[in-house]
């Protein structure tokens, strides 16, 4: 799988060599460029954005610039490969499971950072008669950028590449995994030792009776899908 990154602060994309993410690309399952957005402003400040037309707060990320980039990026991959294009915007559809999932299937993503107001909307019109472009949002809430978004997207879909978890199994049990986790929380998990300031390990843990392990862990992955279904559902406080 090749990952590239296009952003103007290619240092905010470190924390990808380390951890599994590092060690997926140190393995060769993974190959991640990031790429310095300003390398491709050609004015002597470097500049990538201007003011909104039609006036209003802020500024928003000039075309020519990304054109350049995503172009060049283009051109470096590999051959008869068509990527993916994702761009984190509040305005984009959820970033879920399933979505990550169908990441990992995915030989090429390329992910354009934006920051400010956004990126000029014809940037993603162009590309979109080009290849498929991916809106993509964290939740319901504003970051300064796309990198942390970034970060997250490259993580949840290069921990599901073959080889990268230590045991496969991990990702079966995990939270909205396909499965006997599906549309399910992971829950509670504990290890040694048995008693912690007066708090013990289930019993049904420690009995050694893999059916009754495996039917407790659903009943606590049910209730505790409930319980925050429910919490969702409650008005927020004054």
């Amino acid at each position: 799988m090749r990952v590239d990154i296009v952003t103007i602060f290619p240092e905010y994309l470190r924390p990808l060599e380390l951890s599994l993410v590092g060690k997926a690309r140190a393995a060769g399952l993974v190959e991640v460029a990031v790429h310095d957005l300003r390398d491709f402003a050609h004015d002597r400040h470097r500049t990538v954005d201007d003011t909104p037309y039609g006036g209003g707060p802020g500024m928003v990320m000039r075309p020519e610039p990304w054109g350049e980039a995503l172009d060049h990026v283009l051109r470096s991959g590999p051959p008869k490969v068509t990527p993916v294009l994702v761009v984190p915007t509040p305005t984009g559809r959820r970033f879920d499971q399933p979505r990550a999932t169908q990441y990992a299937e995915l030989p090429w993503l390329i992910v354009a950072c934006g920051r400010y107001e956004g990126i000029d909307q014809r940037v993603v019109d162009h590309y979109a008669d080009r290849l498929r472009v991916d809106l993509v949002s964290l939740g319901d809430y504003v970051l300064a950028g796309g990198e942390v978004a970034a970060l997250a997207v490259v993580e949840a879909a290069v921990r599901l590449l073959p080889g990268v978890l230590g045991n496969a199994a991990s990702a079966v049990d995990d939270s909205f995994a396909p499965g006997p986790m599906a549309g399910l929380l992971e829950g509670p998990v504990y290890t040694k030792p048995p008693s912690w300031r007066g708090l013990t390990v289930p019993d049904v843990l420690v009995s050694g009776h893999h059916g009754r392990i495996a039917a407790w862990r659903q009943a606590q992955a049910q209730a505790r899908t409930a319980a925050r279904q429910g919490e969702a559902s409650e008005p927020d406080g004054p």
